[in-house]
């Protein structure tokens, strides 16, 4: 079996962007509750969404299954407030979970949290415990910058976050740590603030000793990891400067990295500087780059041509296929059996 660690429903009905249009427009009228209305987007209108998209390109890049959650860029946990981010969000889910009931072979769930700037994180529990235990979700997605690109969050290293950890440990799910659309002009979202953010992660994981205290916790750091592989030996370096164990002992017990990286040398490096054991398959496909490589004649996102190029050993290929991703994430197993 081929997982997909990372995909995004980025192809939903349009409907659902009509319900984010309204609930924006409705927050200009603060003397007004909450806007909630319902979404009527039929269960066929969900398979034409998706025939066309991410389930014709699994069939044709020959993939299986596909972590699926609401679409990143569209979270935008800087709009509104709390009880914004928690309708919007349980829309999304709703909608994810509708997904794998109608494609449970090809798709499961992992939820967007309901964050929102400066209100704390236990206020996402609630809405993570609800996808995993009624949907079934084996994951979820956590922003370290609600703010949008202003960064006004504490570091993930910090206690502030420790609730939702603690639930994490509790359910045995992880994180995808990935930000969303970004309201600061000086950082493009997907070019800039993404791999801003997965770079700006791992640097926070190496200064603290978050693993100390949750020794099973785990995070997926998405877009191979940011500018980290490339910068492999700073970091090395760094922690070495900073009295830290190495980062294999440090880092690496918990963070894993996935493989949308959208040209061959950057899987080479990825490969080469990153333990097997940290990798899995992702493309984030429909995602952040759709077009053809003009030098190629492939899809960009069209990652596991990457793969299939190099000369990996059988129990590697598991692994980034499969093995990593099932060890990630356990509660697949509950979906798919071996």
């Amino acid at each position: 079996m081929i997982i997909d660690c990372h995909g995004h429903y980025t192809t939903a009905p349009k409907a659902l962007q009509d319900y984010r249009d309204a609930q924006i427009a409705a927050l200009k009228d603060p003397a007004q509750p909450p806007y909630d209305a319902k979404i009527n987007i039929s269960d066929d209108q969900i398979r034409e969404s998706l025939e066309g998209a991410q389930l014709k390109l699994q069939r044709e890049r020959g993939t299986d299954v596909t972590i699926f959650s609401p679409r990143a860029s569209a979270m935008a946990h800087h709009i509104g407030n709390a009880a914004t981010s928690l309708n919007w969000s349980r829309h999304c889910n709703d909608l994810i979970h509708r997904v794998c009931t109608l494609y449970p072979g090809n798709f499961v769930g992992v939820c967007q949290l309901p964050q929102s700037p400066g209100v704390p994180p236990e206020n996402v529990i609630e809405e993570l415990v609800r996808c995993v235990n009624e949907f079934g979700f084996i994951g979820c997605n956590l922003n370290p910058d609600p703010s949008g690109g202003h960064w006004t969050a504490p570091p993930l290293i910090d206690k502030y976050w420790y609730p939702v950890y603690e639930k994490m440990v509790e359910l045995d799910v992880p994180a995808m740590v990935h930000v969303s659309s970004s309201c600061n002009p000086v950082f493009h979202a997907t070019g800039a603030h993404y791999i801003n953010a997965d770079t700006t992660a791992f640097m926070q994981f190496i200064q603290g000793d978050l693993f100390k205290d949750f020794p099973t916790l785990r995070f997926i750091i998405p877009h191979g990891g940011g500018a980290v592989p490339f910068h492999w030996g700073r970091y090395r370096g760094l922690a070495q400067d900073m009295k830290r164990p190495t980062l294999e002992e440090h880092v690496l017990k918990n963070v894993f990295f996935d493989t949308c990286v959208y040209h061959l040398p950057g899987i080479e490096l990825l490969l080469k500087v990153v333990p097997v054991d940290n990798i899995l398959f992702g493309s984030e496909m429909v995602g952040a780059v759709r077009g053809i490589d003009p030098r190629t004649g492939q899809y960009y996102d069209d990652t596991k041509k990457y793969l299939d190029a190099l000369p990996l050993s059988e129990g590697d290929r598991h692994k980034l296929f499969e093995g990593n991703a099932r060890r990630v994430y356990p509660r697949i197993a509950k979906k798919f059996s071996r």
